[in-house]
């Protein structure tokens, strides 16, 4: 049984920097369609960052050009920079991945998250900025 793990997760002040991180075991997942996604309370879950199986990336606007996604060799761990946080950046982040890959685009590898029905989630890790 496959399991995601995500780490670093924190309370920070406005402007700080996290490092998000999120493992597999149970199951190679290299090179399948992987992302983050976050959600605060009363709010729908949305994407945060994407990326297909050829590692083209996709960001909502959200966060982009203040978080960056990688990974090694299509491999975990998954890694989710963020940059110049921001009070509104405060939700529960977590990891997706789908068992299949997808190509396409960063867009293409979100949207297939979102929609999976057997896809795999983490538990999510708290993100808190403050003011």
């Amino acid at each position: 049984q496959v399991h995601l793990a995500e780490a670093g997760g924190g309370a920070v002040q406005t402007g700080g920097s996290l490092t998000l991180s999120c493992v597999a075991s149970g199951s190679s997942l290299r090179g399948t369609c992987v992302g983050w996604f976050r959600q605060s309370p009363g709010k729908e879950r949305e994407g945060v960052a994407s990326v297909d199986s050829d590692g083209r990336t996709h960001y909502a606007d959200s966060g982009k050009d203040r978080f960056t996604i990688s990974r090694d060799n299509a491999d975990f761990p998954l890694i989710l920079q963020m940059n110049s946080l921001k009070p509104d950046d405060t939700a529960i982040y977590t990891c997706a991945a789908a068992p299949w890959e997808c190509r396409g685009g960063g867009l293409i590898a979100m949207q297939v998250l979102r929609h999976m029905s057997n896809g795999y989630w983490g538990q999510g890790t708290q993100v808190t900025v403050s003011s």
